[in-house]
């Protein structure tokens, strides 16, 4: 038995047909017309070529790291899909022509495709129905919903993959946001000042911080075709504890904006990220309209 063998690094991603192609149109028959119109469209038009969505540079780029990781592991797009298989098959058609490289789909006929997100042990889980992504959420994947945007034109394919996230209640617990509403600022700095050394606890996205740092790993800090960012509204003195828990994480982060209540969306623009997750609908509302956002529905935000 080889003891020194090293196991694969992974990251999987489960994505909806949505979130990956422009299907707005398909969509609106559907919400006016009903189910068997919808099937009538897509079958017509299953040889229709679909539009890129607002996740699709972002999946281009993931699938392109497979190049650069080689025998070392994967990075593996799932298609979850409510389409049933003769629908879906207007979706499989675009994959193949767009030259991406995606194999595993489930088409669930209408019905939530969440339970399979952990099915296929998914790190992430994107969507453009909310409800699917608070079903994964509860479920314990981390997921957002991809916010509406303008379209935009593809990046470059050789640029790193860049992903930022916002802190409390995505990559940590809504511990801390909980006692900025509850008792204002001043307590929240006092609180995480006598706390800083104290880590926070987990948000629903540490997982798949994890994954990507996994595969960071791999490559020195210069060189590796995957960055990533935390864009958070604290501002010292609260940042420390933020820094001390990502250090006893083990996680790198290559980039830490503390903006200190500012707006981000320039911030994110700067970053140039593929996409962005906040649990706050404002911050998502004004991010979306510069780069791909997704709201993570989760913690007291987003209670009631």
């Amino acid at each position: 038995m080889d003891g020194g063998a090293t196991k694969p690094i992974r990251l999987t991603v489960a994505i909806s047909s949505r979130a990956l192609f422009d299907l707005d149109e398909s969509h609106r028959v559907f919400e006016q017309e009903g189910v068997d119109a919808y099937h009538a469209y897509q079958v017509a038009r299953e040889n229709d070529v679909l539009s890129p969505g607002i996740a699709f540079t972002l999946v281009e780029k993931l699938l392109a790291l497979n190049e650069r990781i080689g025998d070392a592991g994967r990075v593996e797009i799932i298609l979850l899909s409510r389409n049933s298989s003769d629908t879906g098959l207007r979706v499989f058609n675009s994959i193949h022509h767009h030259g991406l490289d995606i194999t595993r789909a489930a088409f669930t006929s209408g019905a939530s495709p969440y339970r399979y997100v952990s099915a296929f042990d998914a790190h992430l889980f994107l969507s453009a129905d909310p409800d699917d992504v608070r079903q994964a959420l509860a479920a314990g994947c981390a997921a957002a919903t991809l916010m509406p945007a303008p379209a935009r034109s593809a990046g470059d394919a050789d640029a790193p993959v860049r992903i930022a996230f916002d802190g409390d209640a995505v990559l940590f617990s809504d511990e801390a946001e909980r006692v900025y509403r509850s008792e204002g600022l001043a307590a929240f700095n006092e609180r995480e000042v006598a706390a800083a050394a104290v880590p926070l606890s987990a948000g629903p996205f540490k997982a798949f911080l994890l994954a990507l740092h996994r595969i960071q790993a791999l490559f020195p800090p210069r060189d590796a075709p995957l960055r990533t960012a935390l864009i958070t509204a604290r501002g010292a003195p609260s940042h420390e504890r933020v820094i001390r828990t990502l250090r006893d994480w083990g996680i790198r982060i290559d980039e830490a904006l503390f903006l200190g209540g500012l707006p981000k969306g320039p911030f994110l623009e700067a970053f140039d990220a593929d996409i962005y997750f906040d649990d706050q609908e404002g911050h998502c509302a004004d991010a979306r309209g510069r780069v791909a956002t997704g709201h993570v529905p989760h913690g007291v935000a987003n209670a009631g």
